[in-house]
């Protein structure tokens, strides 16, 4: 798998995103999915890829403590696209257990308890969702934190057993919203006011002007311990 992840990588080292995602979106022997937050990076790739095809699998994690606002832009996007976002939810029987053992906010006491809240709530639902997924289509961009500045266009991870793909790696804030405006894509109300990220709401606050984007999500963690565990790259 490597060895593939190489040959694409190669392949694709001068492609726009648009071609990245036609290639994908026609390969008939696999199956390609995008995880969308809904976030403006996700919007935006939910756009060009409905442009393409119609049909194209997105998918989205509901952890059952989101922004009123994202459910929002959820209800807007399926609206405009005619489509349903496939849903994954985390177990019902592991959020009981979560917070038997360490609250209903114990997520904030140490990065353990975070890391085992993020894994209930999206790891675990991930790995559902990514099941016979071949590729796996993200919204990130080396620019959005320490933590990200090595991607690679295409990669293997090898926690889901898939390729991943960052089309909009090389992507600017500033390309992401003239995107946005260009085309009238719904976007999630809360980046204007001061979230550049955002996730679950007890976790995510506003960033001030100038200030590094994901520096609203676990503001009480270090710079370098700030993911949930999706997008961690295996030692």
């Amino acid at each position: 798998m490597e060895t593939k992840v190489k040959e694409l990588n190669k392949q694709f080292k001068n492609a726009s995103t648009l071609e990245v995602l036609e290639y994908l979106l026609k390969l008939r022997d696999k199956k390609v999915a995008l995880s969308s937050s809904f976030g403006a990076e996700d919007q935006v790739l939910t756009d060009m890829m409905l442009k393409i095809d119609n049909k194209a699998c997105i998918f989205t994690l509901d952890t059952g403590r989101l922004p009123d606002e994202t459910y929002s832009v959820m209800d807007e996007t399926n609206l405009k696209y005619q489509i349903k976002v496939n849903v994954f939810f985390p177990r019902a029987r592991e959020i009981e257990l979560l917070y038997k053992k360490q609250g209903i906010n114990g997520f904030y006491e140490s990065i353990e308890n975070r890391k085992n809240c993020c894994y209930v709530r999206k790891i675990a639902p991930l790995k559902r969702a990514l099941r016979n997924v071949d590729f796996w289509i993200t919204g990130l961009r080396s620019a959005q934190s320490v933590t990200r500045e090595n991607i690679e266009l295409f990669e293997f991870d090898e926690t889901n057993n898939v390729i991943k793909v960052s089309p909009l790696m090389d992507w600017s804030e500033e390309d992401i919203w003239a995107y946005i405006k260009n085309y009238r894509v719904p976007y999630n109300k809360l980046h204007k006011l001061g979230y550049p990220s955002i996730g679950c709401a007890p976790c995510t606050r506003p960033v001030r002007e100038g200030g590094d984007i994901r520096s609203g999500r676990w503001w009480w963690e270090n710079p370098e311990h700030k993911e949930c565990g999706l997008h961690l790259k295996s030692a």
